[in-house]
C-alpha cells in the first residue's frame, strides 16, 4: 500500500483555501487533509478538486451537435481533463430533433463515463431575436419531443440543465421541468424583466451566460440582465476578456443579493485542445486573436478553458482566489446536485489539480503525487 502525506503550499477545500495543510495519499486516493505533519513532502502551488463545467459544446476538435455519441462526449471531456476540468455537462445546442434525441442516447449510455455528469441542453427552445450563433431555422417552442427527452435522461439517472428564453416556454412547462429535477436556465431570451421574474417564480433556477444572449438592462427597462441580476437564482457567467467587458463582470459579483450566486462556464468549443476552426450547421468557425467567429461575423462560442477563467477572475477582475475557485468547482457541483466534485477528501488524485503559484499552469495531482512517491521510493 502507497501511503504519503503531501503538503502543497494552499490547498482548496471546496470553501477556502488553507495554508500550513496536507493531504494523505493511500493508492492514489486522498483519505486526510489535516495540518501538516513533519513528514509531509512540500510542493508549490495551490491543490483543488478539479474543474467543473456546465457549459461544454466541443473539445478536441469534436462538437456534441456533429458528433452526438458517447466517444464525442469522451473526446471533448478527454480534451477538458488536459486543462483540469475533470467534470462537464457536454452541451448539445440548438438543432433537429433528432439531434437531441441522439446526444440524450449518447447521454445515457455514457452517465458513468470519466468525466461526464449529465447533458446540457442549449435550445432549441430560445429567441430567435436573441439565438446569436444557433440555427434560426430549428429554434421552436418547448414541446412535448423535448419535455419526454427530459424525463428519459432523469430517470436514468442524467442531470439535466435546460436552457430556454421563457417567450419559448409557458410557466407550467417550466413548473413542469423543475418538478422532474431539472435545472431550468433562462438564456437566449428577449423577454423583459416581468416575464422573466414570472419563469423564475416558475421554477427557473439558474441563468446562462449572463450578460450574452439576453435582452440588456437600461434605466427603465431592467431586461432579462436585470432580472437575474436581482434575483437569487444561480447563473454562468463567461470570463474569457470578449464576452462580457470585466468591468460588467466585477458589477455583476458586486449587485447579486446574495455570494456565491455567480459561477464560472467555459462556452468552449471544438478549437480547445483541438484545431483552430470547426464546422457548426456546415459552416465554418475560425479562431481570430483569441476570439470565434461564424461566417455571420459573430462571436461563435468561446476558445477558453475553466483554468483560464479562474486566472482572469484572479488577475484582471481582482476577486479571492478561494472565490474564483468556487465559482469554478463549488457553485457548479452544487447547481447539478454533486456536491462531492468540490471536494478533495475521498477523491482520486487524477480529479484534483495543482495550480501554479501564477495559476498559469495546471497539473494532474496524480502525475505529481507519482513523482513524489517514485522518487521517495529510489531513495
Amino acid at each position: 500500500m502507497k501511503d504519503i502525506w503531501i503538503a502543497p503550499e494552499q490547498i482548496f477545500d471546496g470553501q477556502t483555501v488553507l495554508t500550513g495543510h496536507s493531504v494523505r495519499i493511500v493508492d492514489n486516493k486522498v483519505v486526510d487533509l489535516a495540518p501538516a505533519p513533519e513528514m509531509a513532502v512540500p510542493v508549490k502551488g495551490c491543490l483543488t478538486p478539479g474543474f467543473v463545467d456546465l457549459q461544454v459544446n466541443g473539445g478536441g476538435g469534436v462538437m456534441l451537435n456533429t458528433t452526438p455519441k458517447r466517444e464525442g462526449m469522451a473526446a471533448i471531456a478527454s480534451a477538458h481533463r488536459k486543462f483540469g476540468t475533470v467534470a462537464i455537462l457536454p452541451t448539445v445546442i440548438t438543432d433537429t430533433a433528432d439531434v437531441l434525441d441522439r446526444a440524450a442516447d449518447a447521454a445515457i449510455a455514457a452517465r458513468h463515463d470519466d468525466g461526464i455528469v449529465g447533458l446540457h441542453i442549449e435550445g432549441p427552445h430560445i429567441s430567435k431575436a436573441r439565438r446569436g450563433t444557433h440555427d434560426g431555422a430549428c429554434i421552436r417552442d418547448l414541446d412535448n419531443r423535448t419535455l419526454d427527452v427530459v424525463a428519459r435522461l432523469l430517470r436514468h439517472g442524467v442531470a439535466v440543465m435546460i436552457t430556454v428564453a421563457p417567450e419559448a416556454a409557458t410557466n407550467t412547462q417550466i413548473a413542469a421541468l423543475a418538478a422532474l429535477g431539472a435545472v431550468v436556465s433562462i438564456g437566449h431570451t428577449d423577454a423583459p424583466a416581468d416575464t422573466v421574474e414570472a419563469a423564475i417564480a416558475a421554477g427557473a433556477s439558474c441563468a446562462t451566460h449572463l450578460f450574452n444572449a439576453m435582452s440588456p438592462m437600461t434605466g427603465r427597462a431592467p431586461g432579462a440582465v436585470g432580472a437575474i441580476i436581482n434575483s437569487q437564482v444561480r447563473s454562468g457567467i463567461i470570463c474569457d476578456g470578449y464576452h462580457v467587458d470585466d468591468r460588467m463582470i466585477r458589477l455583476a459579483l458586486r449587485a447579486r443579493p446574495a455570494d456565491d450566486l455567480m459561477f464560472l462556464v467555459s462556452d468552449a468549443m471544438a478549437t480547445v485542445g483541438g484545431p483552430d476552426r470547426f464546422d457548426l450547421y456546415g459552416q465554418e468557425v475560425r479562431l481570430e486573436e483569441g476570439r470565434l467567429i461564424n461566417a455571420e461575423g459573430s462571436l461563435a462560442g468561446a476558445h477558453v478553458t475553466q483554468a483560464d477563467g479562474v486566472a482572469r477572475l484572479v488577475h484582471d477582475i481582482g476577486i479571492s482566489l478561494d472565490r474564483a475557485l468556487r465559482m469554478a468547482v463549488s457553485i457548479p457541483a452544487q447547481v447539478i446536485g454533486q456536491d462531492g466534485l468540490s471536494q478533495v477528501i475521498d477523491r482520486q488524485t487524477r480529479d484534483l489539480v495543482l495550480l501554479s503559484d501564477d495559476l498559469t499552469r495546471t497539473l494532474s495531482f496524480a502525475d505529481v503525487s507519482a513523482a513524489i512517491m517514485a522518487k521517495d521510493a529510489a531513495e
